[in-house]
């Protein structure tokens, strides 16, 4: 009896339990490909059954033709239907990083490589679909969209590629589960806190108050200055790359820092809140350094370094 229990237990995890990433292209082969009618199939068995039970007491020889002629359309649906799904290669495309509770767009790319072209192949993964026709011999990219629930790497998981086509009676499908995931950050906060005072005697803080700053000279580039204090009309004259300097920045080190924040905040708290404070930061073209226990990034500007903060929050402590 036990043992009677455990290879159900197998048999089910064979066909329905998780599965390791398949890394390259997945080829749709003919065992991977399942088939089985669909409601409308099931009614249209019955009715066939019906008809030939029909035909037989009343001896209907109309009723013969018809009964084998709609049977032989099905038998050619099956064909079909198996034919749209099977020999597909499908492989990763690109997924760009989302924020959480935002929308990851997975791309996949199906190539089909026979002459014959396949309709309406519909991806499903829970209860978002995307459907699309490959022309024979071509490929096309196809988004699915996943909601990015918590931050960390986002995996799609099983993908379901199934068809109906041409007609509905039948239903064709194979699972694929491609090895791919997005990079999720943490959410940011909507509090209203600025952005923590500037110390030491690096880097750029604006100060408070109105009005614009004032040009105060030009200094030798540095990397991750932004582009729209660079002096392009003395690069253009071929006198090397200098920085606007202007009166209205103060010289500042600008660190956000975990052991800044409240103790009463907890780690997800925490992590939204520097998020938000280095898309601030970066917004406003500031050089900042990001602490977190154990991880220290040294101040710096720019989307590499802003990237590099955002990658650290995202996945701390994971």
């Amino acid at each position: 009896m036990f043992q009677k229990l455990l290879s159900r237990s197998q048999l089910y995890l064979t066909f329905f339990g998780p599965r390791a990433p398949e890394p390259g292209t997945i080829f749709l082969r003919q065992n991977r490909v399942y088939i089985l009618p669909t409601r409308p199939g099931l009614a249209f068995s019955l009715a066939l059954v019906v008809m030939l039970i029909g035909s037989i007491n009343y001896n209907l020889s109309l009723g013969y033709i018809l009964t084998f002629l709609l049977a032989s359309m099905g038998l050619v649906a099956i064909l079909h239907t198996f034919r749209n799904l099977v020999h597909l290669h499908i492989s990763s495309g690109r997924v760009e990083p989302v924020f959480a509770d935002e929308t990851a767009w997975f791309e996949l790319f199906i190539e089909n490589r026979s002459r014959y072209e396949r309709s309406a192949i519909v991806l499903w993964h829970q209860r978002n679909q995307t459907q699309c026709d490959v022309a024979s011999a071509r490929g096309t990219t196809v988004s699915l969209p996943i909601k990015a629930e918590r931050r960390g790497w986002l995996a799609p998981g099983r993908i379901t590629v199934d068809t109906r086509f041409p007609v509905g009676l039948l239903r064709a499908w194979s699972y694929i589960q491609p090895d791919m995931r997005c990079l999720v950050y943490p959410k940011p906060d909507d509090g209203i806190l600025p952005l923590p005072e500037p110390t030491g005697a690096r880097g750029e803080k604006r100060v408070a108050g109105g009005g614009s700053d004032d040009f105060a000279g030009l200094r030798a580039y540095q990397t991750g200055d932004s582009p729209r204090h660079i002096h392009w009309k003395a690069a253009a004259r071929e006198q090397g790359l200098q920085t606007k300097v202007f009166s209205g920045r103060a010289a500042a080190e600008l660190w956000l820092d975990w052991n800044a924040l409240p103790a009463s905040l907890d780690i997800e708290s925490k992590l939204s809140r520097l998020t938000r404070w280095v898309l601030a930061a970066d917004q406003d073209a500031l050089r900042y350094g990001l602490r977190l226990p154990g991880v220290e990034l040294a101040p710096d500007a720019g989307e590499p370094h802003r990237l590099a903060c955002l990658r650290e929050l995202a996945l701390y402590g994971l």
